[in-house]
């Protein structure tokens, strides 16, 4: 039985300080995507960059979902909710 697929949506800190937010199917290779200077051009000139967030979603739809809200949120929020201080829906809501 074939397992089923799960995407991410991931979080990175960047050398700047920065967070970059992104999907992915396979966390830890995308991460070394980034550090390799292969991944987004945002991520490329501030390297080296740390994944210090993600959730696991059953589909794709679910992980651009959530990295478009997270994109829309405060810095402050954005750390919040990293937290777990802030449950998705709420922010859902919210947007």
């Amino acid at each position: 039985m074939e397992k089923a697929k799960c995407y991410y949506f991931y979080v990175l800190k960047c050398s700047d300080g920065t967070f970059y937010a992104g999907y992915t199917n396979d966390v830890h290779r995308r991460l070394s995507v980034h550090n390799d200077g292969k991944g987004a051009k945002y991520t490329r000139a501030r390297l080296p960059v740390t994944c210090i967030y993600y959730e696991e979603f059953n589909d794709k739809k679910q992980a651009l979902r959530a990295e478009r809200q997270f994109k829309k949120l405060t810095r402050t929020q954005k750390i919040t909710y990293m937290k777990g201080g802030v449950s998705r829906d709420s922010i859902a809501k919210k947007l």
